[in-house]
């Protein structure tokens, strides 16, 4: 079932990619797996889906115990809480979630004790959403200022969530801000590929406003169970 959704989700994305002039290769589709059973991400990795995401560390790293030799990328696409962090870092390719200079302080300490480099991305709460975790908008610059003066973690881009609507104009508005975002910190002089945007209900907006990774859960394997 899942090739079927992913032809389909590939096409979308080629379109979107199509009307902003933007080749759809640079746009990588993390299959987000929570609350679905192992299976999921062994059928990711079945249809070529190597970058698989998960929200909570605790359910993630159940799924590497049981899977040990997967050929995936883990992600961490959901919010990171600091009693969490020492189960989380080297065990993800990638957390999605930095949004504090606090956890920014925990995650290198956990890294410089494993002997890693940690690789990041700053949550952004373009939209202001207060049930809604992220670094306000005007706090960025400072954080990424932050976490680029520690030696144990890497700062790839920047990852945001758009207000739950139907609202193309509104989700456009939120991917916008970031991508803007993105590019004043780099003529800053930061290098920042990354832009973690769009999920299912809104990821054409995001590839036409510049994501390079869309986290994509029920679109791919349909809806979790209660």
């Amino acid at each position: 079932m899942i090739d079927v959704c992913l032809e389909a989700v590939r096409s979308r994305i080629a379109r979107a990619a199509e009307r902003s002039g933007r080749d759809p290769g640079g746009v990588r589709i993390v299959a987000v797996t929570k609350g679905h059973p192992l299976e999921a991400a062994r059928q990711a990795a079945a249809a070529g889906l190597l970058d698989v995401g998960e929200n909570r560390v605790l359910e993630a790293l159940a799924k590497m115990e049981a899977w040990p030799e997967a050929p995936v990328r883990w992600h961490l696409v959901g919010h990171l809480q600091r009693n969490k962090v020492k189960h989380a870092v080297g065990r993800f390719v990638l957390i999605h979630s930095l949004d504090s200079a606090r956890l920014a302080d925990a995650l290198e300490a956990a890294a410089a004790a494993r002997g890693v480099v940690q690789d990041v991305l700053v949550e952004v709460n373009v939209a202001g959403e207060e049930q809604k975790t992220g670094c306000p908008p005007a706090e960025v610059a400072a954080l990424v200022e932050h976490a680029a003066g520690l030696r144990h973690l890497s700062v790839r881009g920047l990852m945001t969530m758009a207000p739950f609507t139907a609202d193309v104009a509104v989700q456009r508005a939120a991917f916008r801000g970031l991508r803007e975002l993105r590019e004043s910190l780099i003529g800053g002089g930061y290098r920042l590929p990354e832009l973690s945007m769009g999920m299912t209900n809104d990821f054409e907006a995001a590839v036409e406003e510049g994501a390079t990774m869309v986290r994509l859960g029920t679109v791919l394997f349909g809806e979790r169970a209660p």
